[in-house]
């Protein structure tokens, strides 16, 4: 039988185990959370949100690339969104329908989007994960504030995580790298350090 204190010992330890587990990125191989959330496609008037489900990507045969930054109206996120935006010709050639998210709501990232120069004529939806709920089941949320760290999944057709990538808040990513991962991936064989799209795979 468990004594006082060993029940207090025995008690804490769950409670750490519980945050652990409640903290834990989901990784590879997993399956990517069902959702349904508000996004911000379009600036033009009555036309600016859309819904964006798990499963549009899949329905098309598509792969998902999806990029979450941690607050809008912020100074490092625009420098990612509007290259990840450059780029999104490279991803749509890939066949990979690209989306960024952040847990701010559907009306910040619109009056964003009118606010920044280099985010009006954004290519691709900014989701708006208002309740949490999506990037809390991605394990995503920092401690503290519960923003999204800058976090990238790959998601194959099937819906499955291939690749995920996270940064701490100050730190912006590197575009190119996701777009040579997703190259390589899609090869669906063996690719070596440093491959590029064109080489030789083993």
């Amino acid at each position: 039988m468990l004594d006082s204190l060993n029940l207090s010992k025995f008690v804490t330890y769950l409670n750490e185990t519980n945050n652990i587990m409640s903290t834990h990125m989901l990784g590879l191989g997993s399956k990517f959370p069902a959702f349904e959330k508000k996004a911000v496609v379009s600036l033009e008037k009555d036309k600016e949100f859309a819904t964006i489900t798990a499963e549009d990507h899949k329905k098309d045969g598509k792969w998902m690339v999806m990029f979450w930054w941690p607050k809008d109206f912020t100074f490092v996120c625009p420098t990612e969104i509007a290259e990840f935006n450059r780029r999104a010709g490279d991803f749509s050639d890939r066949d990979a329908l690209l989306i960024g998210a952040s847990t701010d709501s559907e009306f910040v990232h619109a009056a964003w989007r009118r606010d920044h120069d280099d985010l009006r004529g954004l290519k691709f939806p900014m989701l708006a994960d208002t309740s949490k709920s999506l990037a809390e089941e991605l394990g995503i949320l920092t401690e503290d504030e519960k923003v999204a760290y800058r976090v990238t999944y790959i998601v194959d057709q099937d819906g499955i995580i291939r690749w995920v990538s996270a940064n701490d808040l100050s730190v912006g990513r590197n575009v190119d790298e996701v777009l040579r991962v997703l190259d390589a991936l899609q090869t669906d064989e063996l690719c070596p350090c440093n491959w590029k799209a064109g080489e030789a795979t083993l």
